[in-house]
C-alpha cells in the first residue's frame, strides 16, 4: 500500500499544484484537497470530511500544506493520525498576522467589533468573527513537522516561525532568497531538494 500525501494549497492556489508533487514523488499516492471555505470553521468541516474518507483507504497519511492551508490544517486535524507534515511558508500565528494587518490599516479592535467587517486599502477584508475565532481556538499541534521558510517572507517574521518551530519541535529549513510564495526555478529546486531529503 502506497503512502498517501494530502496536498493543501494556500490562498489563491489550486489543486493543480499537486501535479508538481506527483512528478517529484512518484512512489506516493497524492490527493489534493479542493476546499471551498475561506474561514477556519468552514475549512475545518471540509478537511475533516476529506481526512475521514481518506483514512479508510490509506494506512499512512502525510500532509503537505502551503501558507494559510497549513493554518487551516492545524486548526482542523490536530488529533488525527498523520505520519508527518511538511509546511511551506506556513501561517503559524494567525492572531498576530491579523493584529499586524489591523495596525497597518489603522483599525482598532473596537472598530472591528462594531463594524464586523472592514475592507483595507491593501485588499484584505478584516472580520471580527474571524479574529474572535482565532483568539478562542489557539493552534495545538503535536504531529512531526518539517517547515520550509523563505527569509524574504512578507507575511510571517523569522522570529514568529522560529518560536513556533521550537514550540512544536519542528525542523526549520530557511532559504535565504526564498519568498512567501515559492515559485521561481531556484525556489522550486530548493523546495524539491528539501522534500526529497525527508521522503
Amino acid at each position: 500500500m502506497k503512502n498517501l500525501i494530502l496536498y493543501i494549497h494556500g490562498k489563491g492556489g489550486s489543486i493543480q499544484e499537486a501535479e508538481h508533487y506527483k512528478m517529484l514523488l512518484p512512489d506516493y499516492k497524492i490527493k489534493a484537497l479542493d476546499y471551498k471555505g475561506s474561514t477556519p470553521w468552514e475549512t475545518k468541516d471540509e478537511f475533516l470530511d476529506a481526512y475521514n474518507r481518506l483514512e479508510k483507504e490509506n494506512q499512512n497519511i502525510i500532509l503537505i500544506a502551503n501558507s494559510i492551508g497549513a493554518y487551516f490544517a492545524m486548526n482542523a486535524l490536530p488529533n488525527k493520525k498523520i505520519k508527518c507534515a511538511f509546511f511551506i511558508s506556513p501561517i503559524v500565528d494567525m492572531q498576530k498576522l491579523i493584529t499586524e494587518m489591523m495596525l497597518a490599516a489603522n483599525i482598532t479592535p473596537a472598530q472591528l467589533k462594531e463594524k464586523k467587517e472592514i475592507k483595507t486599502s491593501f485588499g484584505e477584508t478584516l472580520s471580527y468573527n474571524y479574529f474572535l475565532y482565532v483568539k478562542q481556538n489557539p493552534v495545538i499541534w503535536n504531529i512531526p513537522t518539517h517547515i520550509l521558510y523563505g527569509a524574504k517572507d512578507n507575511l510571517t517574521s523569522f522570529e514568529t516561525v522560529y518560536c513556533f518551530s521550537e514550540r512544536v519541535n519542528a525542523s526549520l529549513t530557511i532559504m535565504p532568497e526564498g519568498e512567501h510564495w515559492f515559485h521561481t526555478k531556484e525556489q522550486m529546486s530548493f523546495l524539491d531538494n528539501w522534500l526529497k531529503q525527508f521522503l
